[in-house]
């Protein structure tokens, strides 16, 4: 694999989730987060994302653009973005096209830094900045495997409402996480009649188990300054409890 294509490969494991009784991922001496910000009815919802980034030596700062609460991705839209143009309008050393994905959380809360008015057009497609990252070339390389979690920046609340289903990957050391997203990008057909059997599709590493499940309360998955986030082989992310 080229150095460039384990970058993006990289980048897509590590910010696809960067947007938008509690399970801390934080520290917890810290205090509880001040949310500023809350979008509900989400689930089902389709959003894409732009990242971008410009190489400094062996650093890459990356621009992480999302379409939630914009719009919904339109497909035409889409499908006309090209990274060359993306690459020439920024002055970037390259582009990932991260979508189109569909939320699986009902609610999101954010605080801090995950919450600003940043926008840009890609394609005439609005979208708001959710995160900017550098990463050292070294942190790339080691983040661009599959089922391997990655340690995110930000503030936010994942909310799963009772009654609601919940999708889970659980690791050989019992660390559980539960699915925020699912992906087209690796299955363009997938869709969320599909996730009850979704381990029919996946190749899961030796020792880890996919299952799913009706909550009977809600659940919470609060990100307090930092969240442990990974994919499957589908593109699917997964945020640790």
């Amino acid at each position: 694999m080229s150095r460039n294509k384990m970058v993006m490969t990289a980048l897509k494991l590590a910010v696809a989730s960067l947007s938008f009784v509690c399970t801390f991922s934080g520290a917890a001496d810290q205090p509880a987060p001040d949310f500023k910000r809350s979008i509900s009815n989400l689930r089902g919802q389709r959003y894409c994302e732009v990242l971008y980034g410009k190489r400094h030596w062996l650093n890459l700062e990356v621009k992480v653009f999302n379409t939630q609460g914009l719009n919904l991705c339109p497909e035409d839209q889409w499908k006309a973005l090209s990274k060359e143009s993306i690459e020439k309008a920024y002055d970037a050393s390259f582009v990932v096209l991260n979508g189109p994905r569909y939320w699986m959380m009902d609610e999101i809360q954010a605080a801090g830094e995950t919450v600003n008015s940043v926008k840009e057009s890609f394609g005439g497609m609005e979208m708001n900045l959710r995160a900017t990252i550098d990463l050292s070339l070294l942190k790339q390389l080691m983040g661009s495997k599959h089922y391997t979690p990655n340690k995110i920046s930000r503030t936010t609340n994942f909310i799963y409402r009772a009654g609601g289903s919940i999708y889970e990957l659980t690791s050989p050391a019992g660390e559980v996480y539960v699915m925020q997203s699912y992906s087209q990008i690796v299955n363009p057909a997938l869709n969320i009649k599909d996730l009850p059997i979704l381990d029919k599709q996946l190749k899961l590493p030796a020792g880890w188990v996919y299952s799913s499940r009706v909550l009977d309360q809600d659940l919470s998955l609060v990100a307090n300054g930092v969240a442990y986030v990974l994919q499957d082989n589908l593109s699917n992310s997964y945020q640790r409890r």
